[in-house]
């Protein structure tokens, strides 16, 4: 970044990053995407959480190591700068960016359809309404996002934790009138009901509710302590995926028949019922409201500050990187709240045609990002001297080479599945039009430089 680049206010405090770090995966994927899992694969649902899980696991502490020996707010953008060159950069920087715009956009649509079963108002005005509060919240301080983060991240953990203990004691027999019960495992068409590929091919639907997990280590730059910050987040996130998603999914498929899930609807709030809960439908839409905010609030914080970090290195407007008195990057949210409002309109005007083509030419770009952040850590591993780093990725080179393998065979996978070929190619478009848009720029530059 531009030496003359303003510095963010550092409001974040260890508690909130910790909050951030521990619930931030956690979204309306997880509550309402695992029951999609679960009717795909049947009761092996939870060993394909376990694989993404352990994917994302590689993916951070690759992201940890780079981070904690050089913390950033551009963080992986940077990295893949230095690694790879300055169009992996710029390809980083704005498929993250764009990636997080569309979520906005449609967590503001899934937020508004889970305040209309308490309120009766067009969609596109309560998405507004959310979509201003969030970008309230991001304008005030980055402390105000750090808090409303910590208590809305809370309660979607202590959801997940009620929910285990609940479980647990349901399925082992020891809440009254309920004897030992794991016969959902296997009384359906078995453990495997669609073939054990269906365990590899739900990884697809699976991955995306994982996405979130990386977002600490942009938010750790805005905190005292960074270094420590990214080390406490990256040794955690195996213990956070195998409680939160492979323990909590194991539960359902152990409580319900694989084959008796709605689709559409929460997978949590079938078994809350299941279990003697009357009023699941409306604890869980609660929790679904607050885990969808949460998201929001998230990735609009998280795609203002990849604004704000291309700005800084010329690839950007530049009045992007002005930072407004309480050290926040006005502009950078105020235009990426503007696009995210643009989804809701598009999801108003043309669902089927606009929206769609939106939401799938983002579809696989998380990966991309993943894909360039493994390779970036290969080849920056190698530049650094091993006392320089606080985290290191276990069995290098091996498992790195493994980790982009993994990613490689997640993306083929899509390109044989018909429900996730239109997101691949379009996807890649996407990464097609930014990188021409950056040796365009490039070219572009280079008279006015030499002018300068």
């Amino acid at each position: 970044m531009a030496h003359n680049t303003p510095q963010l206010h550092q409001g974040l405090s260890l508690r909130q990053l910790n909050m951030i770090a521990i619930g931030g995966v956690i979204g309306a994927g997880l509550f309402v995407g695992s029951g999609v899992v679960i009717h795909e694969t049947g009761p092996a649902a939870f060993l394909t959480y376990a694989v993404c899980g352990l994917l994302i696991v590689l993916v951070m502490r690759m992201l940890g190591e780079m981070a904690t020996a050089n913390p950033s707010t551009g963080s992986f953008a940077d990295y893949a700068a230095k690694a790879l060159g300055g169009w992996a950069g710029f390809s980083v920087g704005w498929l993250y960016w764009y990636f997080w715009v569309i979520v906005v956009g449609f967590e503001a649509v899934a937020g508004a359809k889970v305040l209309s079963y308490w309120f009766t108002a067009p969609l596109w005005l309560l998405a507004l309404c959310l979509m201003v509060l969030m970008t309230g919240t991001n304008l005030f301080s980055v402390t105000s996002f750090g808090e409303f983060e910590f208590w809305f991240a809370g309660i979607k953990v202590a959801t997940i934790i009620i929910f285990l203990g609940v479980g647990a004691a349901f399925v082992l027999g020891l809440l009254p009138g309920h004897g030992m019960d794991f016969s959902n495992l296997h009384s359906h068409g078995g453990f495997f009901p669609k073939g054990v590929g269906a365990v590899f091919a739900a990884i697809v639907v699976a991955i995306f509710s994982m996405v979130g997990a990386e977002v600490v280590t942009i938010a750790a730059a805005e905190s005292r302590d960074p270094e420590h910050a990214i080390q406490r987040a990256t040794n955690s996130v195996v213990a956070r995926i195998v409680i939160f998603f492979v323990g909590s999914v194991f539960l359902l498929v152990v409580v319900l028949p694989w084959n008796s899930l709605e689709l559409g609807a929460s997978p949590y709030v079938a078994a809350l019922k299941h279990m003697g809960l009357p009023v699941a439908d409306q604890i869980m839409n609660a929790v679904v409201l607050t885990a969808v905010l949460s998201c929001l609030n998230s990735g609009l914080y998280t795609a203002s500050r990849m604004l704000f970090v291309l700005a800084g290195r010329r690839e950007a407007p530049a009045r992007l990187v002005e930072v407004s008195r309480r050290g926040v990057p006005s502009i950078a949210i105020l235009c990426s709240s503007a696009v995210g409002f643009g989804c809701v309109l598009m999801a108003w005007l043309a669902p089927g045609t606009v929206f769609l083509f939106l939401l799938n030419s983002s579809g696989a770009v998380i990966l991309f990002v993943y894909l360039l952040i493994a390779l970036s850590q290969i080849v920056l591993r190698r530049r650094m001297s091993a006392e320089k780093l606080r985290v290191k990725m276990w069995f290098f080179p091996v498992l790195s080479i493994l980790t982009v393998a993994g990613i490689v065979a997640v993306l083929v996978q899509m390109a044989f599945d018909h429900t996730a070929r239109t997101q691949l190619w379009l996807s890649l478009l996407s990464w097609a039009v930014v990188v021409v848009v950056h040796f365009v720029v490039k070219v572009v530059k280079r008279p006015d430089e030499a002018h300068n």
